[in-house]
């Protein structure tokens, strides 16, 4: 998620949490900017899931460890990626939303850390159980997800976002953490469905033809799994024909992220979505669990024990 102008005229303080609490309550957004919870059915996945020499992946286990998730994020989202921040973000230099409150927060933790152990990377989760008491999953800001899951009504889904790692550990060996982090989570929770928004940096889709092109020609989900950006932010991905992509050079213009959903088997959702605050377009992912491949069976670690 990056930016790199403000999106129209400055905002008022707090004016971009307000949206998320609209969907998700007050007080949850309230206490989002506390790092604490409103829900009791938080995972218990507390205990270290993996470790891989002094990096460890396990879920927050309490207040102070969601707020440095949220101090990484604005770390990687607004100092790195130069993503427009409110006053209230400037003056935490955290990022916060309303969602923070009844997510899941997958962390990566450097245990050899100079100053102690610190987290390095970090993942949200949220459960479709939780999010039906809350108005419904962050993605609907962007995507008809409801269409889906109406289609799908014997399905759990599940929603990841906000992923992002410290630049110094942006490497196999922190991705694949957090891999094995979801899959533990996938384990317990038993999701048949993940879902969830990845970006494409800048905002101009005549810039990212290429990729998004790729995208609708190569990824796009099939009728069943179809999802559609909402009408009034729907941006045409299909700018290219397809005799006409350099698929190779479309891949390797592609984000990580987004290459490690498709190696897996995920589908690309219809239309892109232009995030001004975050300078970013976005596409929506839809992995079915059924459609994972075999050799992510095992770099998800599903099936492990918990």
């Amino acid at each position: 998620m990056l930016s790199r102008t403000p999106p129209g005229p400055r905002r008022r303080l707090l004016e971009g949490f307000w949206p998320s609490a609209r969907i998700v309550g007050l007080w949850p957004g309230l206490k989002a900017f506390g790092g604490m919870t409103v829900l009791a059915d938080r995972t218990q996945l507390t205990d270290s899931i993996d470790e891989l020499g002094p990096l460890e992946v396990r879920f927050a286990r309490n207040a102070a460890e969601v707020r440095e998730a949220q101090r990484i994020r604005y770390q990687v989202f607004y100092r790195e990626g130069g993503a427009w921040a409110d006053i209230a973000t400037l003056i935490l230099r955290r990022d916060v939303d309303a969602f923070d409150s009844i997510c899941d927060h997958l962390l990566v933790i450097d245990n050899g850390a100079p100053r102690g152990p610190a987290v390095v990377g970090t993942y949200r989760l949220l459960r479709q159980e939780v999010a039906a008491k809350r108005g419904g999953f962050y993605s609907i800001n962007e995507f008809d997800i409801g269409a889906l899951t109406e289609r799908h009504p014997g399905l759990r889904f599940l929603e990841l976002g906000r992923s992002c790692v410290l630049e110094p550990y942006r490497n196999k060996r922190t991705l694949e953490l957090l891999w094995h982090g979801i899959g533990a989570y996938a384990s317990q929770h038993a999701p048949d469905v993940m879902i969830g928004c990845a970006s494409l940096e800048g905002t101009d889709p005549d810039r990212l033809a290429l990729q998004l092109s790729f995208l609708h020609h190569f990824a796009r989900a099939p009728e069943p799994w179809r999802t559609y950006a909402l009408p009034d932010r729907y941006v045409e991905m299909n700018r290219m024909p397809a005799d006409a992509i350099d698929k190779k050079a479309a891949l390797r213009e592609l984000p990580p992220l987004i290459k490690g959903y498709l190696r897996a088997g995920a589908y690309i959702g219809e239309g892109a979505v232009i995030d001004p605050q975050f300078g970013t377009t976005d596409v929506l992912i839809v992995l079915p669990m059924s459609a994972v491949k075999s050799r992510y069976i095992l770099h998800f670690n599903i099936g492990r024990t918990a």
